[in-house]
C-alpha cells in the first residue's frame, strides 16, 4: 500500500478564522502542499510523527491560540523549532511567538515581548504602509527579495506591535515608514483628509491621532531559536492581491523552508454576494439560506452607514461595530460554499445543519435590531442623548457577540460550527 506523503507545511488553525482561511488560500494558490492542524494535535505529539518543513501561524488572538495549545503544545512547538524547525507567524501568529509575562501566553521563540500602544486607537490601523528594509544591510538580507523596491507597500490589518529587548538574536527585516493611499485609522480614511487635518484637530480639540507613531517601529523580524529559525510579521503577507506582500511570502517560503511556490501572486477573493451562485461548488439550500441571512446583515449595515466597502474580501466598519466578527462569518461561509464538499463536511452539515440554520436566523434578527438601535442612537445623540441607553446597547451587543476580545453569545453559537465546517472543507488531510 502506498503511504501518503506528509504535507510540507502545517497551518495552525485554532482561533484564526478569516486569517487561517486566507493563509490556506495563499499557499494553495502557490501550490504548496499543506495541512491544517490544531493545538490539541500538537500537544499530543504531532511533530514527532509528522515533522513539517514549516509551521505557519496565521493571525487571530495570540492569547487564545496559546490557550488552545496548552502548556504541552507550547513545549512541543518550542522543541520543534529548537531542533531545526521553521516558524512563520503573521500578526497574531507573530505575537504568539513572543515572550510573554505568563507562561501560557507565548511560545518564547523570540525574546521580545508584545508591545503596548500609547492609545487604544493606534491599534485600529489597516491598509498598506510603506516600509524601510534595514535587514538588507544585515545577515537577514537573504530573507528579503533581492530586487525588492526600496519602500515596498505591505498590508497591515489591526496589528499588535513588537517591544524590542536588548540582546537576543533578532534582526529587523522591515520597519514602518509612511501610510499608503488605502490606510485607515479606525473608520477614518487618511488619504481623504486634507494634509493639515491632524494638526488642526490637535490645536483645536487637543486630539492627537496622527499615524506618525508608527514610523521606525519593527514590522517584520527574523531570529533563531536553538538550531531553528523564525520570521514574524505584523504585515499580512498572505493578503489577497497584494503584489509586493505576496512576492515576499513566496520568497520566505523558498528561503526559510526550501519550499517551491508555483507563483508569486495570490488572486483576488470576492467574498460577498450570492447572485447567480458565482463560484459555488456546494449548492446546498441550507447554506444558501444562511448566506442570504448574512447578506441581509451586510446590507442593513451598509444602508445605515455602520459598515462600508473596504476590499473585495473584507468589509470596513464604523468605530465600535462588530465588523471583525462579521468578516469571520462571511469569509468562512464563502469558502465553505466555493469548495467541493467532502464526506466529512456533508456528514457534519447533515447532523448540525438545521440547528445551525435556526441559530443563523436568530442571529440575523438580533443583528438587524442592534444595527437599527445603533443608528437611532447616532441620530438622536445630539438632542436626546439619553433616549437610547448606552448600557442597553452594550447589553444587546454582548448578548449577540460576547464581551470584547472574547467570542460569545449568538455569534459563538453560529461561528463555532461554521468554523468547523470551514476546517473540514479546507483541510486536504
Amino acid at each position: 500500500m502506498l503511504m501518503r506523503r506528509h504535507p510540507l507545511l502545517h497551518i495552525l488553525w485554532d482561533d484564526s478564522h478569516i486569517w487561517g482561511i486566507i493563509a490556506a488560500r495563499a499557499v494553495r494558490a502557490m501550490r504548496i502542499p499543506f495541512r491544517l492542524i490544531r493545538g490539541k494535535e500538537v500537544a499530543a505529539g504531532l511533530f514527532k510523527r509528522e515533522r513539517p518543513s514549516l509551521l505557519l501561524a496565521p493571525g487571530g488572538n495570540a492569547r487564545h491560540k496559546a490557550e488552545s495549545l496548552g502548556p504541552s503544545g507550547v513545549r512541543e512547538i518550542r522543541a520543534y523549532v529548537a531542533g531545526g524547525g521553521r516558524y512563520l507567524g503573521f500578526c497574531g501568529g507573530a505575537g504568539l511567538a513572543l515572550t510573554a509575562g505568563e507562561p501560557s501566553a507565548g511560545l518564547g521563540l523570540c525574546p521580545w515581548k508584545r508591545g503596548r500602544f500609547d492609545d487604544r486607537l493606534q491599534h485600529f490601523m489597516s491598509g498598506h504602509l510603506r516600509v524601510a528594509l534595514p535587514g538588507r544591510n544585515t545577515s537577514g538580507k537573504e530573507f528579503i527579495p533581492a530586487d525588492f523596491a526600496d519602500a515596498p507597500a505591505l498590508p497591515v490589518w489591526w496589528p499588535g506591535r513588537f517591544e524590542p529587548e536588548e540582546g537576543g538574536d533578532v534582526t529587523i527585516l522591515a520597519a514602518y515608514e509612511q501610510p499608503g493611499p488605502d490606510f485607515w485609522l479606525a473608520d477614518l480614511a487618511i488619504a481623504d483628509l486634507p494634509p493639515d487635518t491632524f494638526a488642526a484637530w490637535n490645536d483645536v480639540y487637543g486630539v492627537s491621532i496622527t499615524p506618525t507613531f508608527l514610523a521606525g517601529q519593527p514590522c517584520v523580524v527574523h531570529g533563531r531559536h536553538g538550531t531553528g529559525e523564525y520570521v514574524l510579521s505584523y504585515s499580512h503577507l498572505e493578503t489577497p492581491d497584494s503584489p509586493e506582500a505576496n512576492r515576499w511570502l513566496a520568497h520566505l517560503l523558498r528561503q526559510l523552508a526550501g519550499l517551491a511556490p508555483a507563483c508569486e501572486h495570490i488572486p483576488p477573493w470576492p467574498v460577498r454576494g450570492n447572485q447567480e451562485c458565482a463560484g459555488i461548488l456546494w449548492d446546498d439550500p441550507l447554506l444558501a439560506e444562511m448566506e442570504d441571512d448574512f447578506e441581509s446583515i451586510r446590507v442593513t449595515g451598509l444602508k445605515h452607514g455602520l459598515l462600508f466597502e473596504r476590499t473585495d474580501w473584507l468589509m470596513g466598519w464604523r468605530s465600535g461595530m462588530p465588523g471583525a466578527n462579521l468578516n469571520n462569518l462571511w469569509a468562512a461561509l464563502r469558502v465553505i460554499r466555493e469548495t467541493e464538499p467532502g464526506d466529512a463536511a456533508r456528514a457534519f452539515l447533515a447532523l448540525h445543519g438545521e440547528k445551525l440554520r435556526s441559530a443563523v436566523s436568530l442571529f440575523r434578527e438580533g443583528c438587524t435590531q442592534y444595527f437599527l438601535a445603533e443608528r437611532l442612537a447616532q441620530t438622536v445623540s445630539r438632542f436626546m442623548p439619553e433616549a437610547v441607553s448606552p448600557e442597553l446597547l452594550n447589553e444587546q451587543r454582548t448578548a449577540l457577540f460576547g464581551p470584547p476580545m472574547h467570542a460569545g453569545g449568538l455569534y459563538k453559537a453560529v461561528m463555532d460550527p461554521i468554523d468547523e465546517l470551514a476546517y473540514l472543507q479546507i483541510n486536504p488531510y
